[in-house]
């Protein structure tokens, strides 16, 4: 299995599952759904906008690991979004557009995209200043996809902190398309 076989439908999955959370807390709380964008888990932890815009970096910057690009502009720009997301949460309808925005470039990858050498190196260097060097197989397993479930984990806690009624079947939904005919529970 390549990282790109590993990465790419996990970023499809579980950003299209953020985005029905999305559509959930829009629909169970019509009249505070943009004010959920400010909620969060702890004082000293990001909102939920943030978690939302930097889910979307996560995925945005394995796309571009994958395909050996430099990050361009727009992707610092949501990241500088993220950070200021306490001060300036956006709407329901912002962090739906990012959340398809990503799954847009995640979808025009071809088909065949392998990432090349699981060995290549890789150096991410984070906004501190420290740099981590890696294969593109440890970045894809230690880095990418810690940080991307951190971030979507984090959303889905949020929500459910503020009585969003979300289940398991809400945070793998994707696995119903797998499900064996006759065996869902009835009732």
């Amino acid at each position: 299995m390549t990282p790109a076989d590993f990465l790419v439908p996990t970023y499809v999955q579980m950003l299209t599952a953020l985005a029905g959370w999305l559509d959930k807390a829009q629909a169970q709380t019509p009249e505070q759904a943009d004010a959920l964008l400010s909620a969060r888990l702890a004082p000293d932890m990001f909102p939920l906008s943030t978690q939302i815009r930097f889910a979307c970096v996560q995925a945005q910057e394995g796309v571009f690991r994958l395909q050996d690009e430099a990050f361009p502009p727009a992707l610092t720009e949501l990241l500088d979004e993220g950070r200021n997301g306490g001060e300036n949460p956006g709407t329901m309808a912002q962090a739906r557009a990012r959340i398809e925005e990503t799954l847009s470039l995640v979808r025009s990858l071809p088909a065949d995209l392998d990432g090349g050498a699981p060995d290549r190196a890789v150096a991410h260097e984070l906004p501190t200043g420290m740099i981590f060097d890696l294969t593109l197989d440890q970045y894809a397993r230690d880095w990418a996809i810690a940080q991307f479930y951190f971030h979507v984990m984090a959303a889905y806690a949020i929500l459910r902190s503020r009585g969003i009624d979300l289940g398991k079947a809400d945070y793998v939904a994707h696995m119903f398309a797998y499900l064996r005919p006759g065996t869902a529970p009835q009732g």
